[in-house]
């Protein structure tokens, strides 16, 4: 066999009746994830002052769970991972007392993107139906669950917890996840209030007898009660889909922050002090998301503004086989390569400029790096540059990456290195097509260069900055 690698180929939640009700009580997991963010990004600007109430924050050691093959980190971004948990312990047993000896779900996972510099953040959300392949975990009984080649997302939370989640993020998209925050729904009233109401726009007047929502068209400023209702509320906003429903509570997340973001919250001790206790009292942690970090957090996001607070869903749609359930689509692996490979703050120097365009460089790519479905990653990545892929492979192991070519493919060759992190000079391989071009992912193996451009704007994404009416 010729070896060489040119020539490779390659659950609803609440007590069971009334059926609304049960359904209502999920999306409750958005508002706490809208004040986690608030909270850990940048409530904490003076650290006498909150240290106490920091305190109130439970810590997990997750990381043993997890277990050791994980993705590299590509950048100085901050990946935070925030669940919303539906447990009916403590103070959360009265939102569904049936359920309290049941193991907790999570309908709620955003993955928060902070860029370098911390001067933009996206969320990301993933649905709780979408179907993906969900790893092997340390389940909460302390034994292994077995890995699944296709399984609803937040399976893994009620298999395994914040550990089990990380770990089937982390292989779906390859993002390393540096911390994770898990709320409950305890602080929803109190935080609403804190922040002295937050607000919505109503196409249409609503009477909901089952959430005790009660508004008239028109824009409203909501908190305590009210805030719980409309959450909780299905009838009279929108279609009844979760994706509208997702939706909806993006753009409840938004004007939250926004409120937070520019009216004077984070100076003001007077409103920040509530603010934190009420949201810092449902928060479960990472043992590594200590005060010390969430300070240095939110001293490099304090420039974030609203209108660099983006919310989005993964790219997905209906599965063909069962609409009720969803499936990434053709563009979610490009989109996590520009999560991945997001330097956007501080810029880097860009390649240096080559004779031949990537549009115009044909590159086959094999994994010599031992990490799985990394050659995958990689063509995607140099998709996104405008590369043409022919295909993906594997190689033996190495230790460094290789850039290799065939006859009169030099200044190709030259084009691919150029975009390489600390890649080597290309090399001739006399066995190798004539015009071909191979790339041999090593261990060694630290990204692309010049990501400067950002996350791209994505299909229906929310900004904080919107006009609450938008889209209404």
């Amino acid at each position: 066999m010729n070896n060489n690698p040119m020539y490779m180929e390659y659950v609803d939640d609440a007590d069971p009746e009334p059926a609304t009700r049960r359904r209502g009580w999920r999306v409750l997991g958005w508002i706490s994830v809208g004040l986690s963010v608030v909270t850990v990004a940048g409530a904490l600007t003076t650290y006498g002052i909150y240290r106490h109430a920091l305190g109130n924050i439970a810590h997990e050691d997750v990381n043993a769970a997890i277990g050791p093959n994980r993705p590299k980190k590509l950048n100085n971004a901050m990946n935070i991972l925030v669940l919303g948990s539906d447990t009916r312990s403590g103070k959360n047993a009265k939102y569904g007392r049936r359920m309290k000896d049941e193991p907790p779900r999570s309908d709620t996972m955003i993955l928060m993107h902070l860029s370098p510099g911390g001067k933009q953040a996206i969320g990301i959300s993933f649905p709780r139906d979408l179907l993906i392949p969900i790893p092997s975990c340390t389940g909460r009984n302390g034994q292994k669950t077995p890995a699944v080649s296709r399984a609803m997302m937040n399976s893994s939370f009620t298999n395994g917890g914040a550990p089990c989640v990380i770990k089937t993020i982390e292989a779906l998209t390859q993002i390393k996840i540096d911390h994770f925050v898990q709320v409950d729904f305890t602080g929803v009233k109190t935080i609403t209030k804190a922040v002295g109401g937050v607000p919505v726009c109503l196409p249409n007047a609503v009477n909901d007898k089952d959430s005790k929502l009660h508004l008239s068209a028109g824009t409203h400023k909501i908190s305590g009660e009210t805030a719980l209702a409309y959450v909780r509320a299905r009838h009279g906003l929108g279609d009844g889909s979760d994706t509208q429903r997702i939706k909806r509570q993006q753009k409840f997340i938004g004007a939250l922050a926004n409120k937070v973001l520019s009216a004077g919250t984070l100076s003001n001790p007077t409103k920040l002090v509530p603010l934190i206790n009420a949201a810092t009292k449902s928060l479960v942690v990472d043992d590594e998301l200590k005060e010390g970090t969430m300070m240095q957090l939110a001293q490099s996001m304090s420039g974030l503004s609203s209108g660099k607070l983006r919310f989005v869903t993964v790219p997905s749609g209906p599965d063909p086989a069962d609409t009720n359930r969803v499936i990434l689509s053709s563009g979610a692996q490009d989109f996590f390569s520009a999560v991945r490979n997001d330097k956007t703050v501080p810029s880097e120097a860009k390649p240096k400029a080559t004779k031949v365009p990537p549009s115009q460089v044909t590159v086959r790519v094999y994994n010599g790096s031992g990490t799985p479905r990394q050659a995958n990653r990689v063509a995607s990545d140099l998709r996104t540059k405008g590369f043409q892929i022919s295909g993906t492979g594997n190689a033996s192991s190495t230790a460094t990456t290789k850039v290799v070519y065939g006859a009169g493919a030099e200044e190709q060759a030259q084009t691919l290195a150029a975009q390489i992190q600390n890649a080597p000079a290309p090399k001739a391989l006399p066995s190798a097509a004539a015009g071909s071009v191979g790339l041999i992912i090593g261990r060694d193996w630290g990204g692309l260069k010049g990501a400067g451009g950002g996350i791209p704007e994505q299909r229906d994404e929310v900004k904080a900055s919107d006009d609450i009416c938008k889209g209404a």
